[in-house]
């Protein structure tokens, strides 16, 4: 399943660290980095898939 959000996240960051953590503070943080910049947005769901 890390798998599949993996592709999820490098599709749609915010998505991914979605159906990770749910509407919490990590969410939130993802949508600002997907606006100030998509990579930043990548590095950050990956690494919240990651470490859980």
């Amino acid at each position: 399943m890390d798998f599949v959000r993996i592709i999820i996240a490098i599709l749609l960051p915010p998505l991914g660290v979605f159906l990770q953590v749910g509407f919490g503070g990590a969410f939130w943080l993802n949508i600002l980095l997907t606006l100030l910049g998509y990579i930043p947005g990548i590095v950050h769901a990956v690494y919240i898939i990651a470490k859980r």
